[in-house]
């Protein structure tokens, strides 16, 4: 499988879920540094492009997307597939050169035009029934590095 492009969620993919919020908004989120170091090290040493898709926009997520050297950050989308899709196109990507994790129904579109679908332990039902591979951690502790580990073992 010759994978391109992981496109990942935010909320309960990288993060746990929980959104902790402060009469100013948006106080923090968690991010696991597992995953960090799979996305930052492991997917450009095997040519891969790290993308965020999110359908929420967070200056946290802007920090750590920097922090991680993620250039493909799409927040506030709420039709990620459009945002997928162009994706696909900018890096000549078909579906089977595009992996894709994550956990609730919005991913569910994106899902079904990659090659490579995963998903956290604690994914809604119809997600884990798409999935081809369902991580035994769950979001924001180290379920992506275990799906990209997965996807490496199949280059």
């Amino acid at each position: 499988m010759n994978i391109k492009l992981l496109v990942m969620d935010v909320d309960g993919t990288l993060t746990d879920g929980k959104i902790n919020m402060g009469p100013d908004g948006e106080l923090f989120k968690s991010f696991d540094i597992k995953d960090g170091y799979a996305i930052n090290e492991m997917l450009p040493a095997n040519g891969i492009v790290p993308a965020i898709i999110t359908g929420r926009t967070s200056s946290i997520v802007e920090n750590r997307a920097r922090e991680l050297h993620i250039t493909e950050l799409h927040q506030g989308k709420h039709d990620k597939l459009e945002t997928l899709l162009q994706l696909m196109q900018k890096y000549d990507c078909k579906r089977e050169n595009v992996a894709y994790i994550g956990d609730d129904v919005l991913d569910i579109v994106c899902m079904e035009h990659c090659g490579l679908v995963g998903c956290p332990a604690d994914s809604c039902r119809q997600v884990k029934e798409i999935a081809h591979y369902q991580c035994s951690r769950n979001g924001g502790d180290g379920a992506v590095r275990e799906f990209v580990e997965y996807l490496l073992e199949l280059k």
